[in-house]
């Protein structure tokens, strides 16, 4: 269709957002109560009704998540027939995403007082389904009339439904439904006589609320509206694109065999691949173009797809290339799955070629690969990996299972049986698949592979991991969590406190010192979610605390087993997912720097979600260079304070210099490669060591709310700490950085991989777009460049982000914005 015809619409599936709606206010005269007491009383209890609504998600007959609730209301709210309603306006988001919505998802309300007894609490109750008998989603103003006395049946079909039968409606539910068009923006806006249609419908609405026996209650909900409207489609169903429209309106070619594949060119295609060719193929040798091409091919970042001349190229040569182990991935790409020989033989060819590394296992992972027998094959490459290495990868290996074809795969398996030799290993695995039983798409999945952890670890006998069996093993995890439960209690608890944050503060040691002194000493030390290997005995109360920010994240003290101690932050309300896979980037590339010789003198401290909206951090003593720059205003002046030499450059220890020098390189390259954005002098800290550091990944990839972000963070003042642009120290710098980028770009295949595997997961820079911003990230690495060449980029990166001057008016307006919060 073209014009003023053209449907446009959103797929449900399509939408990667949370269901969200607003519950309005309630219309209508309240049932009166029963009271032995006289009229007077009566009318006193009616003004201190205290209603909620609470709001549950069915999905083809079946609860769906857990019911939400709407505030209680003050009392002094009157429910008077002729008085206003009685409102909410309070904005509900499910955990349901639009696209795990089905065809029935419908909308369970239930209005609840809580003034009343037990049995006189139940107002009443409706039902609504989000898409209406067109699959579209249903968008703007619903009024549901409740069934008075009945709690909404979210049963399929319902026996509460909240729209008023066809024989009922009148003229009020006629310009109500056009009232809610005209909002929409689908009815056009005309002032003057916009004006007469309300004044008439204020008019109706009074005579109608004026008739006798209207004792009906309607609750009043309104839905998320789009730009467009969106119609209901199955995740993963086939939708038949809209035809090619050519741009003159009297000419509209539909090609039916576009996208499809050209008969003569998938015959020859046969022909070259018939296995009768086999035996040829096997003493032929490239030419020395050919084996250019293939060197080129070889070379490509995993991302990058073949074209059928590649891919004809490789598996003609496929015989001679099985002594190059940098070949197969990309030999596995050229194949015909579809063709049963075809396969046969490049699965027997896969098991005679030269081992693969670890690197390109993780390839093999990917969705790109579907093949069973492929996948297996990956994991038995994995399988020779020790357990340090393997905990770099653990997070992407959790996230492959979703490209498993069935649960009980053979990457579970060996994960899970990897867990049960070393105690750290199951509980970074524990964790990272209980996050994911959030994920209603694959938490069947997620809950077989964590019952199979379960019920592998309680068999194990004692001596196999430590001391304790296995029943003591397993419980000393699931403290883990009830401890994280207590926290997320006490942080309740602790943002009701109002004030300032000291009394704040005050309120969280009351409570572990008296109700909640059970954390002062554990009956038996738990595992530190952080650290498994160390053992926590109890939270020290004296020395607990509150960051003073938005969500109140605590900073709490924990005694250890060995007699020391450990600090963590906990936060909840926050998703930090994100933080965790950047920190873990961090912690990888400062292993892979090392095996180098380049020691970087990162921090990669320890990240761990432990919920949707929830985790924990490592703490680590430091200060914000915002903080530094104003009490000491120089970094200088404050490294002095802790590493003073009289006879050292610039009045600190060379030891000192040179660590901060390092670290700001390490950093530089690593925030460059992986996009990090939002980056202000509050999140850059420094230790008293002179190491730097960042914190605080809301934005990767690219992302930033900043206006002309430079292409690194490189402040002013870090420069000036290094002596100015004409120093040694600052040319020392530079080269720190190119070796670093340099030696990462030699690892980029396994950087890319990694963020491949973390394509379906619910991280909100990766899943918005995950394609592209795995492209933006491969384009970062400059592959097309040899070392040299890199050395002159970089270094041209490194002053363009020192002459941009644009970013310091933004900095100070941030620490305007962070002096008055």
């Amino acid at each position: 269709m073209s014009g003023g015809n053209e449907f446009r619409f959103f797929l449900s599936c399509d939408i990667n957002l949370p269901v969200t709606f607003r519950v309005e206010n309630l219309e209508g005269a309240l049932p009166a109560k029963h009271s032995p007491n006289s009229e007077i009383d009566h009318t006193a209890d009616e003004r201190q009704s205290e209603l909620f609504v609470e709001c549950s998600l069915y999905i083809d007959g079946a609860p769906f998540g857990l019911p939400t609730r709407t505030s209680k209301h003050a009392e002094e709210i009157k429910l008077e027939s002729a008085g206003p309603p009685y409102c909410w306006n309070e904005l509900i988001t499910l955990s349901t995403k639009y696209r795990d919505l089905t065809a029935h998802s419908q909308l369970a309300l239930t209005v609840w007082d809580v003034s009343c007894g037990k049995e006189e609490g139940l107002i009443g109750g409706a039902t609504i389904l989000l898409f209406s008998g067109k699959k579209q989603l249903k968008t703007g103003k619903q009024k549901l009339r409740l069934w008075q006395g009945k709690e909404a049946d979210g049963s399929f079909p319902t026996t509460t439904p909240g729209k008023v039968p066809k024989h009922e409606r009148g003229e009020l539910e006629r310009l109500e439904k056009l009232m809610n068009k005209y909002e929409r923006g689908q009815i056009q806006r005309i002032d003057w006589l916009d004006r007469l249609a309300f004044n008439a419908m204020d008019k109706v609405k009074e005579r109608e609320s004026n008739k006798a026996g209207n004792s009906h209650l309607y609750l009043v909900v309104d839905f998320c509206s789009f730009e467009h409207r969106v119609v209901f489609q199955e995740s993963g169903a086939n939708f038949l694109p809209p035809p090619i429209v050519s741009t003159n309106e009297l000419v509209i070619v539909w090609d039916p065999e576009v996208g499809k594949i050209n008969p003569s060119e998938h015959k020859q295609l046969k022909l070259a691949r018939s296995l009768t060719r086999g035996i040829i193929d096997k003493d032929l040798k490239p030419s020395i173009t050919e084996r250019k091409s293939i060197q080129r091919i070889l070379k490509y970042p995993p991302t990058r797809f073949l074209s059928g001349d590649e891919r004809q190229l490789l598996w003609k040569f496929r015989f001679s290339l099985m002594s190059e182990k940098r070949a197969l991935t990309k030999f596995l790409r050229c194949v015909e799955w579809s063709d049963v020989q075809e396969a046969k033989q490049a699965l027997e060819l896969m098991g005679r070629w030269e081992t693969i590394d670890v690197c390109d296992a993780l390839e093999l992972l990917s969705p790109v690969f579907e093949k069973e027998e492929v996948r297996a094959y990956a994991v038995s490459v994995l399988e020779r990996a020790d357990d340090e290495e393997l905990q770099c990868y653990l997070l992407q290996l959790v996230q492959a299972l979703r490209f498993e074809r069935s649960d009980k795969s053979r990457l579970c398996q060996f994960l899970v049986q990897r867990s049960l030799r070393n105690i750290e290993l199951a509980s970074f695995l524990r964790w990272y698949v209980a996050v994911e039983l959030y994920d209603p798409a694959f938490a069947k999945r997620y809950y077989f592979t964590y019952e199979i952890l379960e019920e592998n670890m309680m068999k194990l006998a004692s001596g196999v991991n430590g001391n304790d069996d296995g029943f003591k093993l397993w419980q000393s995890l699931v403290r883990q969590t009830e401890l994280t439960a207590q926290l997320c209690s006490i942080m309740r608890d602790v943002r009701n406190v109002r004030g300032n944050t000291q009394k704040k503060i005050e309120k969280l040691r009351q409570l572990l010192s008296g109700l909640l002194s059970e954390l002062t000493y554990f009956e038996e030390p738990i595992r530190s979610p952080l650290s498994p290997g160390i053992l926590i005995t109890g939270l020290e109360p004296a020395e607990s605390s509150i960051f003073k920010s938005a969500l109140h994240p605590l900073r709490l003290t924990f005694r250890t087993a060995s007699g020391g101690s450990c600090k963590i932050i906990f936060k909840k309300g926050d998703d930090i997912r994100q933080d965790q896979l950047v920190v873990q980037m961090v912690s990888l590339m400062d292993r892979l720097l090392k095996a180098e010789n380049l020691d970087l003198c990162l921090t990669p401290y320890k990240v761990l979600a432990t919920g949707q909206d929830e985790g924990m951090l490592e703490f680590i003593p430091s200060r914000s260079l915002a903080q530094i720059l104003s009490e000491h205003r120089s970094i200088i002046s404050y490294l002095q304070k802790f590493h003073p030499d009289e006879h050292g450059p610039f009045g600190i220890t060379a030891t000192c210099l040179d660590t901060f020098i390092k670290s700001c390189a390490g950093y530089s390259v690593i925030t460059y490669i992986l996009g990090i954005g939002d980056r202000h002098l509050d999140n850059l800290l420094l230790r008293d060591d002179g190491r730097l550091f960042h914190v605080d990944f809301g934005f990767i990839l690219g992302r930033d709310p900043k206006p002309f972000p430079p292409p690194m963070k490189l402040c002013k003042e870090m420069v000036e700490a290094m002596g100015g642009t004409e120093s040694q120290y600052y040319t020392r710098f530079k080269t720190y950085c190119c070796e670093a980028y340099n030696i990462l770009r030699k690892s980029s295949n396994l950087i890319l991989n990694l963020f491949h595997l973390m394509a379906g997961s619910n991280i909100p820079d990766i899943a918005s777009d995950p394609e592209k911003g795995i492209l933006k990230l491969q384009e970062k690495f400059n592959l097309d460049l040899d070392d040299e060449a890199c050395i002159h980029f970089f270094q041209g990166l490194i002053t363009d982000s020192v002459n941009a001057l644009f970013p310091q008016m933004v900095e100070t307006i941030h620490r305007w914005a962070q002096y008055w919060r």
